[in-house]
């Protein structure tokens, strides 16, 4: 019984290590934190965490499709961008005119009505906007599958070139419908924008019927187990029969479909599209919860319920940035997601290595060291409120210490083995 237990903790190690993260980061943050400590902000919090991890897991568990079968995909956040845009070019364009306005040039033109919109003009916009992110997907699928470009440089692509046509159709759209070229389009109708607050809780449903079916795909589908087999060896799996290539487009799809949906959602959250700022940094947010959540960067390793608490954990990460550094926390938040997604990958590819890996190798492990100790030090000065070059000496020096020593115990350490 002792040993079935100790299999199962060995086995989701990784998810119980980040409950307990979770747990660590609600306790400082409700010590610190004014919002924890009153009911009324505690539910206002506890809704805007909701529904803003609801947002990010939807496009990180396509991200984590993508992982899991040895690809990346680079564009989440342009899709996002170029998916809010369309869904609501769409609307306008099939938007009835309100009379009672007046184009400023042509006083027989008319500007749309999206104060009460039919119910049939968003699902025909939610249809076509999903439509094209399947056809992006695709578009992925080819390049890799086909020209054989790296799945970097295929999203990549449609990372820079993504945003910058949608900031080119926004202006089509708008002249078309207001007679003007502008850079954002603004919807009036509330069901929509009610997400932002009354309907909070859409988002999360969305979110979790979307765990439940890629759990069931993943785990309970030939398809889910291909995919696996796909991420950890491509050419065993092609010599075994799988249609890697059809696999690929699934992957790309439904990454690329994720994303539409979360834009989606974004731009109703916010009530407005603005290509040129709509997911800006959001494809690193979907990398980082499906790493810290256990999907290995090398492929074939992952499950939802580790995309789930990844998400929760990276959410209230910044969150908790944005309540305990009440000054400029954006400022904050790239720096922590990026430390986050690498402590994650490190953890991932020397979870295996033990005690035997070898961290400060020959001259680059020297040098490694003074990097590592000045980054610490540049860091907690940066993010200190008072004494920063204080406290940014005491860290960097500290950190020296430690890394210098663990440096010298590795070359003993090989030393003996050599002599042995």
């Amino acid at each position: 019984m002792r040993g079935e237990v100790a299999e199962y903790f060995f086995r989701f190690r990784n998810e119980f290590g980040l409950i307990a993260a979770i747990l660590l980061v609600l306790g400082v943050t409700a010590a610190f934190s004014e919002a924890y400590q009153n009911v009324f902000t505690l539910e206002l919090t506890a809704k805007a965490i909701s529904r803003d991890t609801a947002l990010v897991g939807i496009f990180a568990l396509g991200a984590a499709i993508v992982i899991i079968a040895g690809g990346i995909d680079l564009s989440a956040g342009s899709v996002i961008a170029f998916s809010g845009t369309l869904f609501f070019g769409f609307i306008i364009l099939l938007a009835p005119d309100d009379m009672a306005t007046r184009w400023p040039g042509d006083a027989e033109k008319h500007f749309p009505d999206t104060s009460q919109l039919a119910w049939w003009i968003p699902t025909v916009a939610f249809a076509l906007t999903m439509g094209v992110a399947f056809l992006v997907g695709s578009f992925h699928a080819w390049l890799i599958t086909v020209i054989r470009l790296p799945p970097f440089v295929a999203t990549l692509a449609s990372l820079v070139g993504l945003r910058s046509l949608a900031r080119l159709l926004i202006q089509d759209i708008t002249e078309i419908r207001y007679g003007q070229r502008q850079s954002t389009i603004t919807i009036g109708d509330e069901n929509l924008t009610s997400i932002s607050q009354s309907n909070w809780w859409i988002p999360c449903v969305i979110w979790i019927v979307l765990c439940i079916l890629i759990w069931m795909l993943l785990s309970r589908t030939v398809t889910g187990r291909h995919l696996y087999a796909l991420g950890g060896n491509e050419q065993a799996a092609q010599l075994s029969g799988i249609r890697t290539d059809r696999l690929k487009w699934l992957a790309y799809s439904i990454g690329a479909m994720t994303s539409a949906l979360a834009g989606v959602l974004y731009a109703c959250y916010i009530g407005t599209a603005s290509p040129s700022s709509d997911g800006m940094g959001y494809e690193l947010n979907a990398i980082a919860a499906a790493v810290v959540g256990g999907c290995s960067l090398s492929g074939g390793v992952g499950t939802v319920g580790g995309v789930i608490l990844g998400t929760l954990f990276l959410r209230l990460v910044i969150d908790s940035v944005a309540k305990l550094f009440k000054s400029q926390p954006d400022l904050f938040e790239g720096l922590v997601v990026g430390l986050l997604v690498v402590f994650a990958v490190a953890f991932n590819e020397l979870r295996g290595a033990g005690a035997k890996k070898v961290f400060f190798p020959h001259a680059l492990g020297w040098l490694s060291v003074l990097i590592l100790s000045g980054l610490l030090g540049v860091i907690t000065a940066v993010t200190s409120s008072e004494e920063k070059l204080r406290s940014g000496l005491i860290v960097g020096v500290v950190a020296f210490g430690v890394l210098f020593s663990k440096a010298v115990h590795e070359r003993v350490q090989a030393k003996r083995m050599l002599a042995s």
